[in-house]
Protein backbone atom coordinates (compact mmCIF):
# COMPACT_ATOMS: atom_id res chain seq x y z
CA UNK A 1 0.00 0.00 0.00
CA UNK A 2 0.96 3.73 -0.60
CA UNK A 3 1.63 6.63 1.86
CA UNK A 4 -1.72 7.79 0.44
CA UNK A 5 -3.42 4.72 0.52
CA UNK A 6 -2.51 3.83 4.01
CA UNK A 7 -3.60 7.09 5.54
CA UNK A 8 -6.22 6.95 3.51
CA UNK A 9 -7.40 3.44 5.31
CA UNK A 10 -6.01 4.55 8.69
CA UNK A 11 -8.22 7.62 8.69
CA UNK A 12 -11.13 6.38 7.37
CA UNK A 13 -10.80 3.27 10.19
CA UNK A 14 -10.72 6.29 13.07
CA UNK A 15 -13.49 7.96 11.88
CA UNK A 16 -15.49 4.50 11.77
CA UNK A 17 -14.84 4.71 15.47
CA UNK A 18 -15.63 8.27 16.35
CA UNK A 19 -17.76 9.23 19.30
CA UNK A 20 -19.61 12.96 18.85
CA UNK A 21 -20.29 12.78 22.44
CA UNK A 22 -17.14 13.37 23.94
CA UNK A 23 -15.41 14.77 20.83
CA UNK A 24 -17.80 17.54 22.40
CA UNK A 25 -16.08 17.69 25.73
CA UNK A 26 -12.37 16.93 24.59
CA UNK A 27 -12.59 20.16 22.36
CA UNK A 28 -13.93 22.43 24.83
CA UNK A 29 -10.93 21.01 26.92
CA UNK A 30 -8.53 21.92 24.53
CA UNK A 31 -10.52 25.44 24.23
CA UNK A 32 -11.92 24.70 21.06
CA UNK A 33 -8.93 24.94 19.31
CA UNK A 34 -9.16 21.47 18.02
CA UNK A 35 -11.90 19.27 16.34
CA UNK A 36 -11.90 15.98 17.60
CA UNK A 37 -13.67 12.42 16.90
CA UNK A 38 -14.22 11.53 20.51
CA UNK A 39 -11.38 8.74 21.12
CA UNK A 40 -9.55 8.75 24.07
CA UNK A 41 -6.47 8.11 24.62
CA UNK A 42 -6.74 4.39 25.57
CA UNK A 43 -8.83 3.53 22.60
CA UNK A 44 -7.16 5.33 20.34
CA UNK A 45 -3.85 3.18 21.08
CA UNK A 46 -5.63 -0.02 20.40
CA UNK A 47 -6.79 1.49 17.04
CA UNK A 48 -3.62 1.94 16.05
CA UNK A 49 -2.47 -1.58 16.92
CA UNK A 50 -5.24 -3.43 15.64
CA UNK A 51 -4.66 -1.19 12.35
CA UNK A 52 -0.86 -1.86 12.62
CA UNK A 53 -1.27 -5.36 12.89
CA UNK A 54 -3.42 -5.77 9.63
CA UNK A 55 -1.76 -3.21 7.31
CA UNK A 56 1.75 -2.74 8.17
CA UNK A 57 4.28 -0.20 9.75
CA UNK A 58 6.08 2.67 7.52
CA UNK A 59 8.65 0.79 5.95
CA UNK A 60 11.43 3.36 6.17
CA UNK A 61 12.14 6.91 7.57
CA UNK A 62 10.79 8.57 4.17
CA UNK A 63 7.71 6.90 4.16
CA UNK A 64 7.13 7.75 8.17
CA UNK A 65 7.89 11.37 7.35
CA UNK A 66 5.01 11.40 4.31
CA UNK A 67 2.72 9.88 6.32
CA UNK A 68 2.98 11.88 9.80
CA UNK A 69 2.74 15.36 7.76
CA UNK A 70 -0.60 13.45 6.23
CA UNK A 71 -1.98 12.71 9.38
CA UNK A 72 -0.91 16.58 10.44
CA UNK A 73 -2.63 18.23 8.02
CA UNK A 74 -6.21 16.06 9.03
CA UNK A 75 -8.49 18.50 10.84
CA UNK A 76 -9.25 16.18 14.22
CA UNK A 77 -6.45 15.99 17.30
CA UNK A 78 -6.58 12.36 17.31
CA UNK A 79 -4.48 12.40 14.12
CA UNK A 80 -1.35 14.54 15.05
CA UNK A 81 -1.29 12.36 18.35
CA UNK A 82 -1.20 9.35 15.98
CA UNK A 83 1.19 11.03 13.89
CA UNK A 84 3.04 11.37 17.28
CA UNK A 85 2.78 7.57 18.45
CA UNK A 86 4.35 6.42 14.71
CA UNK A 87 7.11 8.69 15.41
CA UNK A 88 7.83 7.90 18.62
CA UNK A 89 7.65 3.56 17.72
CA UNK A 90 10.80 4.04 15.70
CA UNK A 91 12.55 5.66 18.77
CA UNK A 92 16.41 4.72 18.25
CA UNK A 93 16.34 4.42 14.40
CA UNK A 94 15.74 7.70 14.04
CA UNK A 95 17.09 9.41 11.04
CA UNK A 96 19.50 12.42 11.77
CA UNK A 97 17.38 14.30 9.26
CA UNK A 98 14.48 14.05 11.42
CA UNK A 99 15.04 17.28 13.51
CA UNK A 100 13.87 19.41 10.91
CA UNK A 101 10.28 17.24 10.40
CA UNK A 102 9.98 18.10 14.66
CA UNK A 103 10.71 21.29 14.27
CA UNK A 104 8.35 21.68 11.57
CA UNK A 105 5.31 19.88 13.32
CA UNK A 106 6.63 21.81 16.92
CA UNK A 107 5.29 25.16 15.16
CA UNK A 108 2.35 23.83 13.44
CA UNK A 109 -0.91 23.13 15.24
CA UNK A 110 0.81 23.97 17.87
CA UNK A 111 -0.78 23.92 21.64
CA UNK A 112 1.11 21.85 24.97
CA UNK A 113 -1.05 18.38 24.11
CA UNK A 114 1.60 18.40 20.73
CA UNK A 115 4.66 20.32 21.83
CA UNK A 116 5.00 18.58 25.09
CA UNK A 117 5.35 15.16 23.36
CA UNK A 118 7.30 16.43 19.99
CA UNK A 119 9.63 18.29 22.62
CA UNK A 120 10.40 16.23 25.95
CA UNK A 121 10.09 13.38 24.34
CA UNK A 122 10.76 12.75 20.28
CA UNK A 123 13.06 15.60 20.17
CA UNK A 124 14.88 15.02 23.57
CA UNK A 125 15.38 11.27 22.27
CA UNK A 126 16.48 12.40 18.90
CA UNK A 127 19.20 14.90 20.49
CA UNK A 128 20.98 12.21 23.16
CA UNK A 129 21.57 10.06 19.43
CA UNK A 130 22.41 13.55 17.58
CA UNK A 131 23.70 15.48 20.52
CA UNK A 132 25.84 18.04 18.12
CA UNK A 133 22.36 19.03 16.29
CA UNK A 134 21.56 21.19 20.00
CA UNK A 135 23.64 24.06 18.61
CA UNK A 136 21.57 24.54 15.47
CA UNK A 137 18.26 23.77 16.74
CA UNK A 138 17.44 24.13 20.98
CA UNK A 139 20.44 27.13 20.69
CA UNK A 140 18.17 28.93 17.88
CA UNK A 141 14.65 27.58 19.52
CA UNK A 142 15.56 29.33 22.54
CA UNK A 143 15.81 32.61 20.80
CA UNK A 144 12.74 32.46 18.24
CA UNK A 145 10.02 34.66 18.42
CA UNK A 146 7.74 31.50 18.41
CA UNK A 147 6.80 30.39 21.93
CA UNK A 148 6.08 26.93 21.34
CA UNK A 149 9.91 26.60 20.07
CA UNK A 150 10.86 28.71 23.15
CA UNK A 151 9.04 26.28 25.36
CA UNK A 152 10.87 23.40 23.30
CA UNK A 153 14.06 24.38 23.80
CA UNK A 154 13.54 24.49 27.42
CA UNK A 155 12.08 20.84 28.06
CA UNK A 156 13.81 19.04 25.71
CA UNK A 157 15.67 17.57 28.40
CA UNK A 158 13.09 16.98 30.93
CA UNK A 159 13.20 12.91 30.85
CA UNK A 160 17.68 13.90 30.97
CA UNK A 161 17.91 13.24 34.66
CA UNK A 162 21.52 13.44 35.60
CA UNK A 163 22.61 13.56 31.98
CA UNK A 164 20.87 16.95 31.68
CA UNK A 165 23.60 19.67 30.40
CA UNK A 166 22.93 22.06 33.43
CA UNK A 167 24.53 24.73 32.22
CA UNK A 168 22.39 25.07 29.54
CA UNK A 169 19.46 24.62 31.28
CA UNK A 170 20.16 27.32 33.39
CA UNK A 171 21.36 29.66 30.21
CA UNK A 172 17.98 28.99 28.50
CA UNK A 173 16.01 29.86 31.29
CA UNK A 174 18.12 33.50 32.16
CA UNK A 175 17.02 34.15 28.08
CA UNK A 176 14.04 33.69 28.99
CA UNK A 177 13.01 34.36 32.87
CA UNK A 178 11.54 37.53 32.18
CA UNK A 179 8.66 36.56 30.48
CA UNK A 180 4.97 36.62 31.54
CA UNK A 181 3.92 34.29 28.96
CA UNK A 182 2.41 31.25 30.75
CA UNK A 183 2.98 28.52 28.72
CA UNK A 184 7.13 29.76 29.31
CA UNK A 185 7.05 30.29 32.56
CA UNK A 186 5.42 26.98 33.63
CA UNK A 187 7.84 25.35 31.32
CA UNK A 188 10.45 26.80 33.33
CA UNK A 189 9.77 25.69 36.36
CA UNK A 190 8.40 22.15 35.84
CA UNK A 191 12.10 21.57 33.56
CA UNK A 192 13.74 23.10 37.62
CA UNK A 193 11.13 20.76 38.92
CA UNK A 194 12.26 17.66 37.29
CA UNK A 195 16.56 18.44 37.34
CA UNK A 196 15.44 19.12 41.22
CA UNK A 197 14.97 15.34 41.23
CA UNK A 198 18.38 14.61 40.93
CA UNK A 199 19.84 17.82 42.03
CA UNK A 200 17.92 19.45 44.45
CA UNK A 201 20.96 21.91 45.70
CA UNK A 202 21.87 23.56 42.23
CA UNK A 203 17.98 24.35 41.63
CA UNK A 204 17.82 25.80 45.23
CA UNK A 205 21.02 28.08 44.94
CA UNK A 206 19.97 28.80 41.09
CA UNK A 207 15.97 29.43 42.81
CA UNK A 208 17.72 31.85 45.24
CA UNK A 209 20.11 33.67 42.89
CA UNK A 210 17.86 34.65 39.93
CA UNK A 211 14.89 36.29 38.97
CA UNK A 212 11.77 34.19 38.25
CA UNK A 213 8.62 34.77 37.19
CA UNK A 214 6.46 33.76 40.65
CA UNK A 215 4.43 30.76 38.42
CA UNK A 216 7.88 29.58 37.88
CA UNK A 217 9.36 29.92 41.07
CA UNK A 218 6.16 27.44 42.91
CA UNK A 219 6.95 25.17 40.27
CA UNK A 220 10.43 24.82 40.51
CA UNK A 221 10.27 24.51 44.50
CA UNK A 222 7.31 22.05 44.83
CA UNK A 223 9.61 19.05 45.60
CA UNK A 224 11.80 21.22 47.77
CA UNK A 225 9.22 23.00 50.41
CA UNK A 226 10.23 20.82 52.93
CA UNK A 227 14.13 21.99 52.51
CA UNK A 228 13.22 25.64 52.55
Amino acid sequence: MNVEGFVAELTSWFRTHAHPDKAVAMSAYMKNRYAFLGIQTPERNALLKTFLQAHGRPGNEQQLEQIVKLLWAQPEREFQNVAMTLLDARGKRTEESRIKLLESLIIDKSWWDTVDFLAGNLSGSYLTHYPEQIEGYPDRWIRSDNLWLRRSAILFQLHYKDRTDKERLFQYIRICCHEKEFFIAKAIGWALRQYAKVNPDDVLAFAANEFLQPLSRREALKLLTART
